[in-house]
Parts: structure tokens; sequence; C-alpha cells
């Protein structure tokens, strides 16, 4: 009967580490759907991770500091549209620039603004993304040792932060904006073939640039995800290619929002296992078990990527004749 209780665990460790993936993975799909590549994602969430902890930490609001992870994500992001989309930079090259600004200006301004420290701040509880269904479960007390691990393992579940709830709400909406609304499919459109956009009268470099800055404001919102719900604050080896990760479940879920989605939850099954299996009496050495998710990642590269096939015009810079 222990096993439920653990599978519980596992599931609930699986989510928490999945939504900040699951925000990122999102904005991912959103840029390479409109044709502009962005491997810049790790440095978006880790500029998102430091402004969501600074902000909240000073305000004593998490969702200001939620909110303002966003803004500095999308204005890193603002940065690889310009690059990519008006001066025709290559997307790759653009993108690595990206990931040294992002935690390198995320460390130079934690010195700046916390004396000299290399981390921010922790947040209390109280400053930290709430849990909202905190305690749903645990007033039941059924007498029946089952039913007492079933009870377990739900609240285990479902005891996640509102940015669990918020990310899978919006794997829906950006599906939604996607494949169901005019933008959405203008988007999809820039992605496949821009030159038979541009004819129709479709603002591509708009469409670009829009599309490139939300997926900055959503890598942003997975940097917040980790850093005021996670952790509790923001330090240099907070991310720590957790944004490439997100890239590889974009990969794997075919640059849809539901695959992206799948991919994210397996990577933060593998997390959620090395999580239990530390806290287990077996004798597995911490640093195999911290691999386990790259592995995990790279496995995945090697097995879907040759399958894989994204937008037709992905990578490829547009010039209006």
């Amino acid at each position: 009967m222990k096993m439920l209780s653990d599978l519980g665990v596992i599931i609930g460790i699986t989510l928490m580490y999945s939504a900040p993936l699951i925000y990122t993975s999102l904005g991912g799909v959103l840029s390479e759907n409109a044709g502009v590549v962005n491997i810049g994602l790790e440095g978006m969430m880790t500029i998102g991770a430091f402004a969501g902890a600074t902000v909240a930490y000073f305000t004593q609001n998490p969702w200001i500091g939620f909110l303002a992870a966003g803004i500095a994500g999308g204005l890193l992001a603002l940065l690889h549209a310009i690059a990519c989309v008006t001066f025709t930079a290559d997307h790759v090259v653009s993108g690595i620039a990206i990931n040294f600004i992002g935690p390198g200006l995320s460390i130079f301004l934690t010195k700046i603004f916390f004396d000299g420290a290399a981390m921010t701040i922790p947040l209390d509880l109280d400053n930290k993304i709430p849990r909202p269904l905190n305690g749903l479960f645990s007033s039941i007390s059924p007498t029946n040792p089952t039913m007492a691990r079933i009870v377990d393992a739900l609240d285990s579940i479902f005891n996640q932060y509102a940015t669990v709830y918020i990310a899978l709400l919006l794997v829906l909406a950006v599906w939604f904006f996607l494949y169901k609304t005019k933008l959405g499919l203008r988007i999809r459109s820039v992605g496949e073939h821009p030159r038979a956009a541009d004819t129709l009268g479709i603002n591509v470099y708009r469409i670009k640039y829009l599309a490139v800055i939300l997926s900055g404001v959503l890598a942003g919102f997975g940097g917040a995800a980790m850093s005021i719900a996670v952790i509790s604050n923001y330090r240099a080896a907070l991310i720590s290619g957790q944004g490439f990760i997100a890239l590889a479940a974009m990969i794997f879920g075919k640059w849809k929002p539901q695959g992206a989605m799948l991919g994210c939850l397996l990577f933060g099954a593998a997390q959620g296992l090395v999580v239990y299996l530390g806290s287990t009496s077996l004798n597995i050495s911490s640093q195999l078990l911290a691999m386990l998710p790259y592995i995990i990642t790279l496995v995945v590269l090697m097995g879907f990527v040759g399958e894989a096939r994204g937008p037709k015009a992905s990578g490829i810079p547009y010039e209006k004749e």
C-alpha cells in the first residue's frame, strides 16, 4: 500500500518541476511556429528567474514578481527579435548570445541589488507563489488503510503551487490561440511560407516580433515559476540547462503545445524520480541521479530529432522584396 503514497509523491514532484519547463516550452512553440528559432530560452528563463525573485522580495508580492519576470523575459526576447527579424542575423548565433547575456546580466544585477551577494535573499512562505489546494485532502481521515493511502497520494498530487495550474491552462490557451484564431493562423502561415503570407497582406515582421516577444514572456514566467515557487530565491545555478530541456521537449512534441507539455512531463518525471530515489535508502550516487534528466534529454533528441520536422521557414531570415 505504501506504493500508492510513493506514486503520489512522484507525480506531485513531476508536476512541480514540469511547470517551469511547460511555460518555457510554450514560448518556444510560439516563436518557432512564426519561423524564428529561439535557443535563447535558457537566457530568457534565467533573467525571468532573477527578476521574479528580486521584485517579489522588494515588493513582498509574488504575483508582481511573476509579472516582472515575464516583462524581463520579453525585453530580452526583443533583442533576439531585433537581431533576427530586423537585421536578419543567424538565429542560432543570436540565441547563443542571449544565453550569455541572460545569466551574465542576472548575476551582475544580483550583486548590485544584494550588496555583492551571488544570490537573492530567500523569500519567506508568505511571499512565495501560494498553493491554492493546500490541505484540501488532509482534512479527510478515513479509517480504511487503503483509502488513507489514496488520500495521501491525492494530497501529494493536488497540493501544487498556483503556477502549476496556470501552466496547464496555458497549454490549452496556446493551442486554442494557434489553431482556432485568425492571429494564430497568421503566425503559423508566417512560419511555413512568409512570402506567401506577405502577398496576402500579412505584416510578416510584426507577426515575428509578436511571437518572439511572447516566447520571452513565457520563458520569463518559467524562470519565475522556478525562483518564486519551487525555490525561494535566485542563484547562478538555478536554471542550469532547464531552458535547453524545454527546447528539447518542444522538439519532442513536434512544435505543438500539447506535445511540448507531454515532453515536459517526461522530463519532470525524470526529476521526480531523482528526488524520490535520493530520499530512499538505495545506495545510488547523487552525481549519477543528477545526470538522469539530461541523459533522458539526449536519448529523446537522438530518437526524435531525425523524425521531427518543424515549420518550413523556421530559422530562415526573411527579407521583404
